[in-house]
């Protein structure tokens, strides 16, 4: 369905057979425009000569066009009747009135002067002052040279953990308070801080590498009479830019002029909306008629006042003074950053915004810290923790007191022992237990979870099974600090293009005369040789083949056949004639009229005389829009109808085609009546749709197309499996709601059996969401239905008003074209009437609108029902948003981020999915089509979207495993190891000596118990990565963390102070009044004696919880207790004695205990007591919790399937029984530049001699990334 000119010039030579494609609103990719012909546009006398061969490739996207706006309306500024001063110009211009009373119209742009332009600054704060047009230099990176080591410090400090140490060695440093030496604990710290440092520093050098690599492309600046070769960075607002074929537009700019004709300019925005398909900007008819020489455009000193930045991508609104005269524009007229320039040989624009100023730099969202739940959750952790060896060494030091003053009474000789007071002693006890419990917390813990975090980063990495082989595009973790997040999601923000689909689209079948052909079995592989070579047209990259439908093209003998294929060859948006080549025959149609698309109609139509004389009209479009307009519905129809639904449920895109013979009187008076309407100075855009709907009535019907978009691989088994794994799905699109929820339909996100809500139902259920005492979303009625949720972006810009900051006047930019009812439209209104009343008596909604309310309350009324959408989609099995900007994206994420507390992940691979990666917890890039951007500003890389089942599945699901055993281990071994310190200061009259070893103190968390718990936190599966893809439920665990929260927290620190307790007091007990040489009563033989039985009890434990055991596994353990035996042989030898008896006082303690069998009995003891207990409840607990679910699930009964609704009439369908599978974007074109009589012939704007005038662009530009970084 070609409705824009990257068809319209273009050469198609006509084969003997059609070609099979139709060139489609919704159709991708670009196509060259060739010229034939001599005059100076290369057009033979306004004709269009085109190939229709079969063979042919399918037809490219058409560029879209902007929206009319409303005429009639009192304007400042002079509107000149030259021709077509923008897109706009036979609709309505922008009220510019309203830049006397609104301070947004602040942004004032002279050309070619920068002295001018630089004189403009902003204050900052106080009488500091900076220029207010900024570079056009793009710096994403976190830090500079400068800031990065204060800044990165400050953020580390932000962790409570780090703080608290910081304290400690603060404390440590203090001679006399310091139990432990002043480098256990700073060396540490300095480890942490560089480990941590290193990893952001070298996150941060790769966006310093992106950001040089767009700064430093190549573009062509006017300086002086000439371009001259510079770089995007040297850009300043008001230069005057050249830009070519393919190249990415530097800054958002004002078209000037172009080489095309009427300075139309061809630009792909998918960087910006996500959509393929070619849109088309123009320059005012003054600038293109005056601008023809690079010697005028340095004369050029026109002014340009307009809105001050901001981030609606779709809107703009300014104008320019030249000459004493002012002319409107809109963004129509703006070339934005990062489109690319296509089909067009060279342009010229005026920097309006640069650098941060521009709309999609306005919608990169800033680089946020992200952190992981269980990162929040150790912060509140370790204040508690902080806050309760407080409390305890308050304890210990009031002990201390009292003990203190008991001793002096008792030994009054050792006075002198004791010379301070009992409070400034007890004052030094207290920081001295503090330094020596701060073993509590362990900083090993936070060094062990950063290798862990990497080692589980680095397994991602080599997941052969997430390599993409055919852009050669593995699995990369770019941040290693989020991967227990993978294993917590429970939103996926996706885009669309390029995410879910190829971005390719291929023609699939079509109908004809009630007849469907489909590929030739034997078609399913290419064939070895090309069918079509007998057409010297066909270029190979035609895929269909049906063998029937050949043969009736080539013996011309269906009638039917041969109007199908001439009417995909007409109906584009062409020239004055169409040249057609049909089996060796050349053809010239006239064309008459041309009806072009828009957004209501969903249709466009050719009105062309034939060689004989005979008038035709040529018409495509939707089926709900065709079938209306049908002069009878027989066999054939109902046939294409039941097609048309086969086609739907394949999910195929379709496009009905008709055509009618108009007589030469019908014809005579209709286009009396379209050049007056056409004239009117008001309401041109409705007297045209009139006019037009009277032609396009009483059509024959032909037949239908079938176009599939491809999704990816695995996409829809992909959705299922995270769907059942209790993850919510919601598309994000930059594209038309048709489109969207094809796809949705395709990825079998929506189904046929689902209540899909629109806009209208939203509101009214929000509406009366606050006012049922908020239980309406709680009700079984709604909780029983499959519902879906599909809105737009202007929906949610009145939707989100806690997160919304744009002011939204200046973007109400009406279009009159929708706003006209067609016929039909009042069937429509009766439809969405009754489905409506349905919805409400089904769920008890009331039927009037709630009453009118003063400003103040529909204020606080509309938080209220943001929170209410947040809750209403929340319930829904899918949420599908479609023509949403690149903030809007963002915006939403935000929205389900405040209300829900949930983990949350975007998905994206391109420029205008950034903002959406960089606001979720979670950001995936995809390294698609779309270049680079999104990966660089990603946390996690991959290569299709079916990967990330297994990314979430598998290596998310494992790493919250392993991160949660880990914490809960490292949290139970320091409470069995340390609290003995708390039980022995009752026996030492609390003087804060340690118990153990001041090497066992040491080494403990560096060799005793260290590997096995490295082992848990990188190896440890509870189920193998095949079970995790076959049972996705398992993923449900960290989503309602249940593996480590406060709960678990509190069984580890009791499970560890049980561990304690018996170590100790059992020892104690036992060893009581013992003497001899099987005593262990001294103060090294009970020390050692404690430290074997806490080191045996926390292996023991180990060894139950690790499930997956390997060799490794083994050698952890043995290695463990290997290096314990080692290192206390080592440190109480007898020569290390003999060097220093200060460093190494335990002389053969281990040796001397090891001897002893009675001793070894009392260790195994302790150990036993410590391990069958817990073994026994692991066991009997689990086999009862599931006994008893079986019970509980025998008495329900079996489970009853969820509630499905007959499905309610829809307002966008004929029948209830099938959907319309019509899913195309597309805009209006420029019908009505054809229409005008000057058409597209190149004028006396900007020729190619212009062009050859200034400098070639750079192979770099074609060669660079073809997305903006932000």
């Amino acid at each position: 369905m070609g409705t824009g000119p990257a068809q319209t010039p273009r050469s198609t030579r006509a084969g003997p057979e059609p070609s099979p494609a139709p060139p489609g609103p919704g159709d991708t990719g670009d196509s060259d425009v060739t010229q034939e012909g001599s005059g100076p546009a290369g057009i033979r006398g306004g004709e269009t000569v085109i190939r229709a061969g079969m063979g042919d490739s399918p037809g490219r996207g058409a560029p879209e066009r902007r929206h009319k706006a409303q005429p009639g309306r009192a304007r400042k500024y002079e509107w000149r009747p030259e021709g077509p001063t923008s897109m706009g110009s036979l609709g309505q211009r922008e009220d510019l009135q309203d830049e006397d009373r609104n301070s947004a119209f602040t942004w004032k742009v002279q050309a070619n002067n920068r002295a001018y332009n630089g004189q403009f600054k902003e204050k900052v704060i106080l009488c500091w002052q900076r220029k207010k047009y900024k570079t056009n230099v793009i710096r994403t990176a976190k830090y500079n040279f400068y800031s990065f080591l204060p800044l990165n410090l400050y953020e580390q400090f932000h962790r409570v953990s780090n703080l608290f140490f910081l304290i400690i060695i603060i404390l440590q440093s203090i001679p006399d308070i310091s139990t432990l030496p002043w480098f256990s604990l700073s060396t540490p710290m300095v480890c942490l801080l560089f480990i941590r440092a290193t990893r952001d520093l070298v996150d941060d050098m790769g966006r310093h590498k992106s950001d040089r690599a767009i700064n430093n492309r190549p573009c062509q600046i006017l300086m002086g009479k000439s371009f001259k070769q510079k770089k995007w960075q040297d850009l300043c607002v008001g230069d005057v830019v050249c830009l070519r074929k393919d190249n990415i537009v530097p800054a958002d700019m004002l078209l000037l002029a172009s080489t095309e004709p009427s300075s139309l300019c061809y630009v792909e925005t998918v960087d910006i909306d996500g959509e393929t398909n070619l849109k088309f900007r123009q320059a005012l008819m003054v600038t293109h008629k005056e601008l023809a020489t690079i010697k005028k455009m340095a004369s050029f000193q026109g002014t340009v006042t307009c809105e001050a930045p901001n981030s609606r991508m779709h809107h703009f609104v300014g104008c320019l003074e030249w000459n004493d005269k002012k002319y409107s524009l809109d963004i129509g007229n703006l070339l934005l950053r990062g489109c690319r320039i296509r089909n067009t040989d060279t342009c010229y624009g005026l920097v309006i915004y640069a650098g941060f100023d521009t709309k999609i730099m306005k919608n990169c969202g800033k680089i946020h810290l992200k952190r992981t739940k269980l990162d929040l959750l150790m912060n509140k952790l370790v204040v508690v923790i902080f806050i309760s060896v407080v409390l305890v060494c308050l304890v210990l030091a009031f002990g201390f007191g009292f003990s203190v003053k008991e001793f002096k009474d008792h030994h009054y000789y050792l006075s002198g022992v004791h010379g301070s007071s009992v409070a400034a002693e007890s004052f030094f006890v207290f920081w001295s237990f503090l330094i020596l419990l701060s073993v509590t917390i362990p900083m090993s813990m936070f060094i062990l979870s950063e290798f862990i975090y990497l080692g589980n980063s680095v397994f991602i990495d080599w997941d052969v099974q997430m390599y993409y082989k055919p852009q050669d595009v593995p699995a990369k973790a770019r941040s290693t600090s989020l991967n227990d997040h993978l294993g917590q999601v429970e939103y996926i923000f996706s885009d669309k293009t390029g995410t879910l689909t190829q971005n390719i689209l291929t023609f699939n079948k079509c109908c004809i005369s009630g007849r469907v052909y489909g590929p030739d079995s034997e078609a399913t592989t290419r064939p070895k040789e090309n069918p079509y070579l007998w057409n010297k047209f066909a270029d190979g990259k035609l895929l269909f083949h049906n063998a029937a439908l050949l043969h009736l093209v080539r013996t011309n003998g269906d009638e039917a056949v041969r109007e199908f294929w001439r009417l995909l060859a007409i109906c584009h948006t062409v020239m004055d004639t169409v040249t057609i080549m049909e089996l060796g025959e050349e053809r010239v149609y006239q064309v008459l009229a041309i009806m072009d698309f828009n957004s209501t109609r969903k249709r466009m139509s050719v009105l062309v005389r034939k060689p004989e004389g005979a008038i035709c009209l040529y018409t495509k479009g939707a089926d709900t829009v065709i079938f209306e307009r049908l002069h009878r519905r027989g066999a054939m129809e109902f046939a294409t109808e039941e097609a048309l639904a086969a086609f739907a449920q394949e999910t195929l895109r379709t496009l009905c085609l008709a055509y009618r013979e108009v007589a030469e009187d019908i014809y005579e008076d209709w286009q009396q009546r379209h050049q007056e309407a056409s004239l009117l100075l008001q309401n041109r855009a409705q007297a045209l749709q009139q006019v037009y709907n009277e032609m396009e009535q009483d059509l024959r019907l032909l037949g239908a197309t079938a176009i599939e978009d491809r999704l990816q691989d695995g996409v829809p088994e992909t959705i299922k499996c995270l769907k059942k794994s209790n993850i919510k799905i919601w598309v994000l699109t930059g594209d038309k709601q048709e489109t969207a929820v094809n796809i949705g339909f395709a990825c079998e996100l929506l189904s046929e059996n689902m209540l899909i809500l629109e806009e209208k139902e939203i509101s009214r259920i929000l509406e009366t969401y606050w006012e049922n005492s908020n239980n309406l979303l709680t009700r079984e009625s709604l909780s029983q239905v499959k519902l879906a949720l599909v809105i737009n972006g202007d929906f949610l810009d009145k939707l989100l008003v806690s997160l919304r900051k744009e002011p939204r006047a200046l973007a109400q930019n009406v279009n009159m074209d929708e706003a006209w009812q067609e016929l039909g439209q009042s069937r429509r209104d009766f439809l969405y009437a009754r489905r409506l009343s349905l919805l409400c008596r089904r769920f008890g909604l009331p039927l009037a609108a709630p009453p009118a309310q003063d400003s103040r309350a529909r204020r606080s009324s509309e938080v209220l029902q943001e929170r209410a959408f947040v809750d209403l989609a929340s319930k829904c099995q899918a949420v599908i948003c479609c023509r949403v900007t690149p903030k809007q994206k963002a915006l939403i994420v935000a929205l389900v981020k405040k209300y829900h507390q949930v983990v949350t992940l975007a998905i994206g691979d391109g420029a205008n999915d950034i903002n959406m990666i960089k606001t979720a917890d979670v950001g995936v890039g995809l390294a698609g089509q779309e270049g680079m951007q999104a990966v660089q500003n990603s946390d996690f890389v991959l290569g299709q979207f079916c990967f990330l089942q297994r990314l979430l599945l598998v290596h998310g699901r494992w790493s919250y495993v392993r991160i949660c055993k880990f914490l809960r281990y490292f949290f139970y071994k320091s409470m069995a190891s340390m609290m003995v310190q708390v039980w022995f200061a009752c026996y030492n009259g609390f003087t804060g000596q340690p118990l153990y070893e001041g090497w066992f103190l040491a080494l403990f968390n560096l060799l005793y118990s260290t590997l096995p718990v490295l082992y848990i936190g990188l190896f440890e599966q509870d189920v193998s990565a095949e079970q995790s893809l076959e049972k996705p439920e398992l993923y449900v665990v960290g989503q309602k963390d249940e593996l480590f929260n406060y709960w678990v927290f509190v069984q580890a620190i009791a499970h560890g102070v049980t561990t304690s307790l018996v170590n100790f007091f059992m020892t104690l007990w036992i060893s009581r009044d013992t003497a001899g040489p099987a005593s262990f009563s001294d103060h090294q033989s009970f020390a050692v004696v404690v430290a074997l039985s806490c080191l045996l009890s926390i292996t023991m434990e180990v060894i139950l919880i690790i499930k997956y055991w390997t060799a490794l596994c083994v050698a952890t353990i043995l290695l463990s207790l290997g290096f314990y035996a080692i290192m206390t042989t080592t440190t109480q030898s007898f020569w290390l004695f003999r060097v220093s008896p200060t460093t190494f006082p335990f002389l053969y303690a281990d040796l001397s205990v090891m001897s002893s069998p009675s001793i070894l009995l009392v260790v195994l003891l302790s150990v036993s007591i410590n391990t069958f207990p817990v073994l026994a409840l692991r066991v009997i607990f689990p086999a009862l919790k599931e006994l008893r679910a079986k019970e509980e699930k025998v008495e329900e009964g079996p489970s009853e399937e969820i509630f499905t609704m007959e499905p309610l009439p829809h307002v966008h369908r004929e029948s209830r029984a099938r959907r319309s599978s019509y899913a195309f974007s597309h805009r209006e074109g420029y019908a009505n530049l054809i229409t005008q009589g000057t058409i597209l012939r190149r004028g006396p704007g900007v020729s190619s001699d212009i062009a050859s005038e200034s400098l070639d662009p750079s192979d770099e530009e074609a060669a660079s990334s073809p997305k903006e970084s932000q």
